[in-house]
């Protein structure tokens, strides 16, 4: 009732105060930045570089710091960067704050998920993720309702344009919301700060404590070092395998920021209507993530709960190459959107759980693996060619390859992580001990 709710909301402005440029192209904000060519490409792509650069030194900062301090001080710090693309006027000066912005916004999804893991057990965490992700699917869906409004009612007002408005007002709620995060967030479980003072008492957190304990795999070092976490991080070949399932993931996720393009080739109506249009397959998406989701937790399997939604994405990709008619490419896209969303409300929880020798290990390999990912959303914008409006047939292509390559990186760590589960146990046989095991 304290973690859940306010990260929920954060991830929401996470997203929304990244992916609003997106619903500014639909209004004058290309004409009056004077874009041309790949240049909106390049202000979407430049935000992840910023990612990029700051998740490792994030997480490897948080083990040591408080979260319930840490995080909400990026909130509000991103914010005002956001609402401060208003005043931008060239391409340089929108290229430089969206390189800040991803810096800004980096600790927030890698150390949130840090924090997550450290309270939720691998059988809760799957569902927590799904809700959490959530955000970034209801930030979608209602961003282009909310863009709708804003044009509508403050387009011209104290003589700013609507896609101006759009950046301030989200920004500001944004940052209200920061503020409010630094009272409900909690620290650590075994912390006295943070909501954590209020919230438990000794033996809620003993048991708190306790819990996730005896919730880790058999394969846990004493070594607190974040250095030796770092190194364990890397040395790990789990740890890769998870990066570049993401990486594919991301990358076949490059439909998002042209999303409301796509639906604007559809000629559905006017504007408003174009951005009501894309909410419905965000809101589907959403409610499958969670199903998936749940699904994943309730039968303690990982690996086809991934694959099964990412071929239903790889069918929607297909359908969208293959025909024009555009009831059919809308239908198709509610398939590519649910069915990459399902997959990846399951995929964090399953690497958190999994590459979690050490705390530090765990942060250490949750930001490499967000970095990696993050290179999908660096070169997925290019996929998409202006001329290739609106079947965009070589950006779908790429999509569904990428697609594919999760699929099956998927399935290739569910075999290899069952075999360290039959080293586990044969070695729990020796012992005369019961080990705990990967999830698969």
């Amino acid at each position: 009732m304290t973690l859940m709710p306010i990260i929920f909301i954060l991830y929401l402005f996470n997203y929304l105060d990244r992916n609003n440029i997106s619903q500014a192209k639909l209004d004058s904000f290309e004409e009056e930045l004077n874009l041309h060519g790949s240049d909106y490409s390049t202000a979407v792509s430049i935000v992840n570089v910023g990612y990029i650069l700051m998740q490792l030194p994030s997480n490897m900062l948080i083990t040591k710091l408080r979260p319930s301090l840490y995080l909400p001080f990026w909130a509000c710090i991103w914010s005002c960067v956001s609402a401060a693309t208003a005043a931008t006027k060239s391409f340089g000066g929108l290229i430089a704050l969206r390189l800040v912005l991803g810096v800004c916004e980096a600790p927030f999804f890698p150390g949130v998920f840090y924090l997550l893991s450290c309270w939720y057990t691998k059988k809760e965490l799957a569902f927590r993720y799904a809700i959490l992700y959530s955000g970034l699917v209801l930030a979608t869906a209602t961003s282009g309702l909310l863009a709708a409004a804003i044009f509508a009612t403050l387009d011209g007002r104290s003589g700013l344009a609507g896609w101006q408005w759009l950046f301030i007002v989200e920004g500001a709620v944004s940052l209200g919301f920061g503020f409010i995060a630094i009272a409900l967030l909690p620290d650590l479980p075994a912390s006295k700060t943070g909501s954590t003072r209020w919230l438990l008492n000794e033996e809620e957190r003993r048991v708190a404590i306790d819990r996730m304990v005896r919730d880790a795999v058999s394969d846990q070092e004493d070594n607190t070092s974040i250095w030796h976490g770092l190194k364990l991080a890397v040395l790990d070949i789990k740890v890769w395998i998870f990066a570049f399932i993401m990486c594919s993931s991301q990358s076949a996720y490059g439909f998002n920021y042209f999303y409301p393009t796509i639906v604007e080739g559809f000629n559905l109506g006017s504007r408003t209507i174009t951005l009501a249009c894309t909410a419905p397959p965000y809101i589907v998406g959403a409610l499958i993530a969670y199903g998936v989701a749940w699904s994943s937790d309730r039968r303690k399997e990982r690996g086809f709960h991934i694959a099964t939604p990412v071929g239903v994405a790889i069918i929607g990709f297909i359908i969208s190459v293959a025909t024009l008619k555009t009831p059919v490419r809308y239908f198709a896209s509610f398939l590519y959107i649910s069915g990459i969303f399902g997959a990846n409300a399951v995929v964090f929880s399953w690497a958190a759980t999994t590459v979690n020798a050490t705390p530090q290990k765990k942060a250490c390999a949750m930001a490499i693996i967000n970095i990696t990912g993050q290179l999908g959303s660096v070169w997925s914008p290019y996929f998409f060619d202006e001329n290739e409006a609106p079947r965009y047939p070589r950006a779908m292509v790429l999509l569904l390859v990428f697609a594919a390559l999760d699929a099956c990186l998927t399935l290739s760590l569910k075999v290899i992580l069952r075999r360290e589960n039959k080293k586990l146990a044969a070695k729990g046989n020796e012992e005369g001990t019961v080990p705990t095991l990967y999830m698969l």
